[in-house]
């Protein structure tokens, strides 16, 4: 039972006289306990709902189309508590912020009901068998899953769960059912790699087609792992090893059943100095999320937008400035030298930020700190332009404050220079670069 916390106005609940304060028990007799609840028996033309005012019982029947929303607004988007994690992973990168950060920041989620709203990976571990019950009655697909290893001995070990191994078999249930399945490894070395490695990849074949992609994706190690479990952080041969691994799963694969299945995450090949593979590598980028292909399709967005630039869109003078991750520096200056080039009324310059913050092993975008930022790139000699450009995704998902609680506003003071942030995607990218909407 969930508490209606606001009507809309001249909706059909409205209409039907439902208040904010009602507590929801049921629709069409069955009870409602979340967000995937309400919105499969919602999806009735004909919905009841049993609610609880003051000391008495109520019922409304509300005929609507098939699947239109009524009006009802509850207090949080799932309805309840976000489900907390219940493994102690020894990679889990949680586990390795400093001290004194948000509160918000330490939270761990293992929740099946964002797999399913906003694609995040869940573990499995919190799920029973009602729960899977449940997912199969309403055909929720897809499920994203960490995996990180077939081995249920070894995922007991990693993950420090006791059920790790046991909710594995959740796997066949879901696949058998035509569930689709996204599967993902974090690699630890010397724990889930090498024969390890092969061991799941070969494991998870047996899930296809109900299984349609794999993301292996290196542990993030910060400076902050003391009095935590041992890793270390692969080298460039080892990268380069694993991407040759994962690429023979992966060509097997494409040979038996036309996909790739298996992908490394584009941190693999960054690290291990070695070109990206082209788009169609990637197929449709179903693990782009996950870091996997990420910097071929911003490339090829880059380059498509490049193509249909109007010569009235090209800058007669502008200077600005990115500031970027160093895994992403390399790019970010090739795609900024290009720009140039085809418009010689524009300056760009490309400031690669070491993170201090977390540690020299965390080199993506989406980590640094204002900062950070602030700190490298307040040096006479470096040059800003008319604007400084930084990735959305250092802010956290409201928009307001990065990683380390500094605001857009105190880091443009600090810098003196007006702070855009940019799309994720290539395209949205070049335009802010050329300020063109």
């Amino acid at each position: 039972m969930v508490t209606i916390t606001g009507v809309l106005p001249r909706s059909r609940a409205a209409k039907n006289g439902i208040l904010p304060g009602d507590i929801l028990l049921e629709i069409n007799g069955f009870p409602i306990r979340d967000v995937l609840d309400y919105r499969f028996r919602l999806t009735e033309k004909s919905v009841t709902l049993k609610l609880h005012r003051a000391e008495q019982l109520l019922e409304v029947t509300i005929r609507k189309g098939e699947y239109d929303d009524i009006g009802l607004e509850f207090q949080t988007p799932l309805m309840d508590k976000k489900h907390r994690c219940e493994n102690g992973c020894i990679f889990c990168f949680i586990d390795q912020n400093p001290k004194g950060m948000r509160d918000s920041i330490y939270f761990k989620d293992d929740d099946s009901r964002l797999s399913f709203l906003h694609g995040n990976y869940i573990t499995l571990t919190n799920l029973h068998d009602e729960d899977i019950d449940r997912i199969l009655e309403m055909h929720i697909s897809p499920i994203n899953v960490s995996v990180h290893t077939t081995n249920p001995e070894l995922r007991v070990k990693m993950m420090k769960n006791k059920r790790a191994g046991d909710v594995l078999s959740y796997l066949k249930r879901l696949a058998d059912a035509g569930t689709k399945l996204r599967g993902q490894i974090v690699l630890c070395k010397g724990i889930n790699d090498g024969a390890e490695l092969d061991r799941s990849l070969n494991d998870l074949c047996a899930y296809y087609p109900a299984l349609d992609s794999v993301s292996i994706v290196p542990a993030g190690l910060t400076k902050y792992r003391d009095d935590l479990y041992p890793l270390e952080a692969f080298t460039p041969e080892e990268c380069r090893k694993v991407i040759e691994q994962i690429g023979a799963f992966g060509d097997a694969c494409m040979e038996k059943h036309g996909e790739r299945i298996f992908y490394a995450a584009d941190e693999f090949y960054v690290k291990a100095g070695l070109p990206l593979p082209d788009g169609e590598y990637y197929g449709e980028y179903s693990q782009i999320e996950n870091g996997v292909g990420m910097l071929t399709s911003f490339q090829e967005e880059f380059h498509s937008m490049l193509r249909m630039l109007d010569e009235d869109e090209k800058p007669q003078c502008r200077e600005v400035s990115v500031a970027t991750g160093e895994a992403a520096y390399s790019m970010i200056s090739g795609l900024a030298k290009e720009l140039e080039r085809e418009c010689p009324g524009f300056t760009c310059h490309v400031h690669s930020i070491k993170n201090n913050f977390f540690g020299g092993h965390v080199t993506v975008t989406g980590l640094l700190t204002g900062q950070d930022i602030a700190e490298q790139l307040s040096a006479p000699e470096k040059k800003l332009g008319e604007i400084l450009c930084l990735s959305r995704t250092t802010l956290r998902s409201e928009g307001d404050l990065f990683l380390c609680g500094m605001s857009p506003k105190e880091l443009e003071e600090k810098l003196g220079v007006p702070i855009v942030f940019t799309d994720t995607d290539g395209a949205g990218f070049l335009c802010t670069l050329l300020g063109i909407e």
